[in-house]
Order: structure tokens, then C-alpha cells, then sequence
């Protein structure tokens, strides 16, 4: 009787079989039909308007990509000049920068601030532990607010993005 069993079942799955190749079979002559009454030429032009959409979205991609990798490459040369821009600074200072030195420190400067460098941190200012490093402590009965009262390193941003924090001494009120 188990082989009886064996052979109702491979037949019944051999049936259940053939009437599912006979369904996929009249799916695909129906998709056929549908797509041979279709306009060809309303189905090339859905083609070709998907395939400009794709190579819009590729030339955007391609260039925010490049645009990025300009800044970044821009931002750091503009890093390994932070170390100059601060010489020159300390040379400001001690009012060393006369005659030829003076005109090529003038043009570093404004080369840096054409590629979108800016200095930042002054005395006075708010201090931020965003953008400012505390370096020394004090408190004072001048300040309403924790206040930068000494500048020891400027900070720098490059495109509105700080670089380098600004290393400065604060006055907390008392």
C-alpha cells in the first residue's frame, strides 16, 4: 500500500507541477500581448527619459565629489601654512615685518583669506569650547560670563569649519 501512496503523490505533484508551468506560461503570453499593444515609442522614450534622470543624478553626484575632494585637498595646504601665518604673527608683534618680508607676508595672508581662511579668537570674546582650547584659568569681577582675556594661539577656520581651535587663557565672574 506504501507504493500505492508513493505513486498517487508523484503523480499528484507531477499534475500540481504541469498546472503551474501551464499558469506561468499564460502570465507570460499576457505580459507579451500587453507589451506588444503598447506604443513602442511611448516605451523608448520612458527609456530614454529614465536614463537622462540616471546620468543628472551621476554628473551631480560626480561633481559635489569633486568639489569636495578640491576642498579637501585645498584645506590641507592650507593646514601645513598655519605654522607660517603664526611666525608671521609673532613677527607682527615685535614689528619685524618691514620692506620685502612685509609685502610677501602680506600677499600669504591675502592669498589665505581669498581661499577661505579666517582667523579667529580676540580678547573679549565669549569663550566657546567649540572653537576655544582653555589653556589658563582666572576668575575676575569684570567678566558677567566666562570671557577670553588672552589670546595664546589663534584658531583658524576653513570654509566656515574650524581647523584649529584657538588656545586662549578665560576669566570666570566671581
Amino acid at each position: 500500500m506504501s507504493d500505492e501512496t508513493n505513486s498517487n503523490a508523484a503523480a499528484g505533484s507531477e499534475e500540481e507541477l504541469a498546472a503551474a508551468v501551464e499558469e506561468a506560461l499564460s502570465d507570460v503570453a499576457q505580459d507579451v500581448e500587453v507589451i506588444q499593444t503598447q506604443d513602442p515609442v511611448a516605451v523608448l522614450t520612458n527609456d530614454l527619459q529614465r536614463l537622462q534622470a540616471d546620468f543628472a543624478n551621476y554628473r551631480k553626484r560626480v561633481d559635489r565629489e569633486r568639489l569636495a575632494a578640491h576642498e579637501l585637498s585645498t584645506a590641507s595646504v592650507v593646514i601645513e601654512l598655519l605654522p607660517i601665518l603664526d611666525d608671521l604673527d609673532r613677527a607682527a608683534a615685535h614689528n619685524e615685518l618691514t620692506g620685502g618680508f612685509k609685502a610677501v607676508a602680506d600677499r600669504l595672508t591675502a592669498i589665505t583669506d581669498k581661499l577661505g581662511l579666517q582667523k579667529f579668537g580676540a580678547e573679549g570674546d565669549s569663550f566657546d569650547p567649540n572653537i576655544h582650547e582653555a589653556i589658563a584659568h582666572e576668575t575676575s569681577a569684570d567678566v558677567t560670563e566666562t570671557t577670553v582675556i588672552k589670546v595664546l594661539q589663534p584658531g583658524y577656520r576653513f570654509k566656515e569649519r574650524p581647523i584649529r581651535v584657538a588656545m586662549v587663557a578665560v576669566a570666570d565672574p566671581e
